[in-house]
């Protein structure tokens, strides 16, 4: 181009040309219409006179050659062509055939570099004469299989160059802020956990993590998860390892990086205040469906039956809803000492902050004699007691006068009332009473006995306390059917200890995440997937910052005004090279 093209007259610009292309062509021009020597030409344009022949030359070829203008294009009318060769229409039928939708088909194409817009899609679908996809639930859609046999590319870090991508999981991304307010990026990076020799030990735990965030029930090797490069952004990688990755890094992890990891993890709750005096413990099996014989039977309240499977405990915080403890390397001959193994668990440190008071399970979880150990120790147990003949006609005969009307509260504010009366009690290998709290039965219900060293605290305290247990078996159930602990039949093998690890440590990031989203910190993990993180998106990466543009749902308003705090805008992070990440709606469907 000439320069201050727009201060000069028409006449002039011939005379003034500093774009080479435009000096090649005065320069032959000059040669071959006006007549003028090699020198002449050179002198008036700055040439030497070999490079004005050898720019002669080069003319006189490529006319012979008949390979277009060799100075100018000819101007293409209409849009530039995408598909030459109709590769692109024929991976479009296909994914429709198959059932994708246009998001669906655009994510595939994307992760074999195709760039195309989902407009573009939809006319190429309407010239081929497919219709709409119906309506379809979670269900359906999770069943759909990808058609396309494309290789995912090798996981790395992120370029530090400026991109754009769609990902069908970017409201994974809004677990980011959680996981940096809380510093559970640093706990992560001072770990004992390994690092491979292409990902670093925070991206490989935060790769586990996102699976384990975005409800992927099964690892499997024609899984489709290590192509969306919004789950990979999450981890600071270009995508997602491949499956026999996530194997093979596991096997590398012994139980003592496990147990250290879970320590720092509840000194975090602590320090945040999200732990309280009282710890839930309870027992599930974690069913294993390959060679039974190192496993031993465990009942299974799932199937109601006994089964071959791995035994686990784990502790949660009534209050907080959080698990700071899991275990599953129990057997039947140390199951009634796991109590005193997670005392020393959370005292290992000596911390003068963990003032864990109650310990609450059930009737089965210990013996009388480990309540003696515990009792002598300071701590004071609520559980319940083995229900017999004896008990339930000394129930029976209790004083109607002595019935107490005691409501028992519900997560979302409700409750039911029932009556319960008290009196004290001895147990072999006890030395001493303890409380015995009777609840009433009602209609086929038995009736339920508590048992305690706690006598400060009233009778309905005390029935509160125990009632709250039954959270931590809730979400057990919710551990097994979001998080899929009972499904170790996977294409790839993780090891259960860790696996149970990145559980507890997804369950802990939902509870975070809906603490201060009103009218949702009561909800489950799956509720909050389905209304919050399910959510497509567009990833704008620039040199200052990450932009997610979230598609329009009814719940993003409530979770875009809690993500617009200053400390959350303006918080870098250094998996993502410092960048900050920010949130916003799409401004179209």
């Amino acid at each position: 181009m000439v320069k201050n093209s727009h201060n000069i007259q028409p006449t002039e610009y011939f005379d003034l040309a500093s774009n080479p292309m435009h000096k090649q062509y005065l320069a032959m021009k000059m040669f071959f219409v006006d007549g003028k020597t090699a020198d002449e030409v050179a002198d008036s344009l700055g040439y030497t006179k070999s490079t004005v022949y050898t720019y002669a030359n080069r003319f006189k070829e490529r006319l012979a050659a008949d390979d277009g203008d060799p100075f100018f294009k000819e101007p293409q009318i209409g849009r530039k062509k995408i598909d030459h060769g109709g590769e692109i229409n024929d991976l479009v039928v296909s994914c429709r055939k198959k059932n994708f939708s246009v998001p669906e088909i655009k994510a595939a194409l994307d992760a074999q570099n195709i760039e195309v817009s989902e407009r573009y899609i939809s006319l190429l679908l309407a010239n081929e004469g497919f219709a709409r996809l119906p309506r379809r639930d979670n269900i359906e859609r999770s069943q759909v299989n990808s058609p396309l046999t494309c290789n995912a590319p090798i996981s790395e870090a992120i370029s530090r160059k400026p991109d754009k991508f769609s990902s069908q999981l970017a409201g994974l991304l809004l677990f980011l802020p959680v996981i940096k307010n809380y510093g559970i990026d640093r706990l992560i990076e001072f770990s004992g956990y390994p690092e491979t020799k292409s990902i670093n030990r925070l991206s490989s735990i935060l790769s586990f993590l996102a699976l384990k965030l975005s409800d992927v029930e099964r690892y499997s090797m024609d899984d489709t998860w290590c192509m969306d490069r919004g789950m990979g952004l999450f981890a600071g990688l270009n995508v997602l390892p491949k499956t026999a990755w996530f194997s093979s890094y596991s096997s590398g992890i012994t139980r003592q990086m496990n147990v250290a990891f879970l320590d720092n993890l509840r000194q975090l709750w602590s320090n945040c205040g999200l732990m309280s005096d009282t710890a839930n413990l309870d027992f599930t099996a974690i069913p294993y469906w390959g060679d039974d014989d190192p496993f031993e039977n465990n009942w299974s309240g799932k199937r109601t039956k006994a089964l071959a499977s791995i035994q686990a405990v784990l502790a949660q915080d009534p209050e907080s809803g959080i698990i700071c403890y899991g275990d599953t390397t129990i057997r039947h001959k140390n199951e009634s000492d796991v109590v005193l193994e997670f005392l020393d668990f959370y005292h290992q440190d000596g911390d003068a902050s963990a003032e864990l008071k109650y310990l609450i399970f059930d009737s089965k979880f210990t013996t009388y004699e480990n309540l003696n150990k515990l009792n002598n120790r300071g701590m004071k147990f609520i559980t319940i007691q083995r229900r017999s003949k004896g008990l339930e006609t000394k129930v029976a005969n209790m004083p109607a006068e002595s019935w107490k009307n005691v409501k028992v509260m519900h997560a979302n504010g409700k409750g039911r009332t029932i009556k319960a009366c008290e009196s004290t009690t001895a147990l072999t290998g006890f030395e001493g009473s303890v409380r015995q709290i009777f609840i009433a039965p009602k209609g086929k219900i038995k009736p339920a006995i508590i048992i305690t060293n706690e006598f400060d605290l009233k009778l309905a305290d005390i029935v509160r306390k125990y009632s709250k247990r039954w959270l931590v078996e809730k979400n057990i159930s919710e551990q097994i059917h979001f998080f899929h602990l009972n499904r170790n039949s996977s294409g790839i093998v993780v090891k259960v200890d860790f696996d149970l690890v990145m559980t507890i440590l997804a369950h802990n990031l939902y509870r975070l995440f809906a603490q201060n989203l009103e009218g949702y910190s009561h909800c489950e993990s799956k509720t909050l997937f389905n209304k919050f993180i399910s959510n497509a998106g567009e990833v704008v990466i620039s040199e200052h910052d990450v932009m997610v543009k979230l598609k329009k749902k009814r719940t993003l308003p409530l979770i875009l005004q809690e993500l617009s705090e200053p400390s959350n805008v303006s918080t870098p992070y250094q998996w993502l090279y410092n960048r900050p990440v920010k949130f916003a709606a799409a401004t179209s469907t």
